[in-house]
């Protein structure tokens, strides 16, 4: 089942058409991929789902709904949305800024609730931030301040998470460890969406791929349905072997060339 649907979409920037024709369902309680190579449309997706683009043709469907139809707040308590770049208020707290992610959540009169502060706590423990809490966001390294970013995006407790390349930055053990916190977030019934480039996390973490080409969906399923050595030549011009990955048995891309 789906309650997000993109329907017919054409994307383009100005006169520059970036998609022609995308159709998407994304499941419900999943955690799917979108993978493909550079400048390909997958971030452009993205922006459409979540209202930073407007279409030129289609729609983008919450519960059947246009999503362009919902107030900014209703919108906001449904999906949550972590771009590739954002900047933070100079000075600002780590804590300060993921308090952000709870104003979907805040009456006419901005009073601050228990709710919020367990909210706020649970995020930061969850993207492993705690102990920066009370440190200032712009003198944080590039893959801390990443992590304050998700934090930030969870503590908006939406049951979507929409993200373009959350692993930028991390190193290799933040990278599996927030995989592995967005595996776990799909496994308690949130619906996790990810741009992703290291193909191999995608298949080791991810229940739905979506391989994207030249602004097109080229091919989607689960990781061991689609991922063979064909889809990586025909979608990145990689020559590969695919085989089990030993560990998790999910589907391992060794290039050959």
């Amino acid at each position: 089942m789906s309650r997000l649907i993109a329907r017919g979409l054409t994307l383009a920037y100005g006169e520059r058409v970036v998609s022609p024709d995308i159709t998407l369902a994304v499941p419900d309680g999943a955690f799917t991929a979108i993978v493909g190579p550079n400048a390909c449309g997958k971030s452009t997706l993205l922006k459409a789902l979540v209202r930073l683009l407007a279409p030129s043709s289609g729609e983008v469907l919450l519960d059947d709904v246009p999503v362009t139809s919902l107030r900014p707040r209703v919108f906001a308590r449904q999906i949550g949305f972590l771009p590739q770049t954002l900047v933070a208020p100079e000075g600002i707290t780590v804590r300060r800024l993921v308090a952000r992610g709870r104003y979907p959540h805040q009456s006419l009169l901005g009073s601050w609730t228990a709710a919020d502060a367990d909210a706020v706590a649970t995020a930061l423990a969850d993207a492993g931030v705690t102990e920066l809490a009370d440190r200032a966001v712009d003198q944080l390294s590039g893959g801390q301040r990443q992590r304050v970013w998700v934090a930030m995006v969870l503590a908006q407790q939406t049951p979507y998470l929409l993200l373009d390349e959350p692993t930028t930055f991390l190193d290799i053990t933040h990278q599996y460890e927030l995989l592995a916190l967005f595996a776990r977030l799909r496994d308690a019934g949130r619906t996790v969406v990810a741009v992703l480039h290291d193909i191999n996390q995608a298949c080791r973490f991810a229940d739905h791929l979506v391989a994207m080409k030249d602004g097109r969906i080229v091919a989607q399923g689960p990781p061991a349905d689609i991922v063979d050595a064909a889809l990586m030549d025909d979608v990145f011009a990689l020559p590969s072997l695919v085989m089990p990955n030993p560990v998790t048995g999910t589907p391992m891309v060794v290039p050959t060339a």
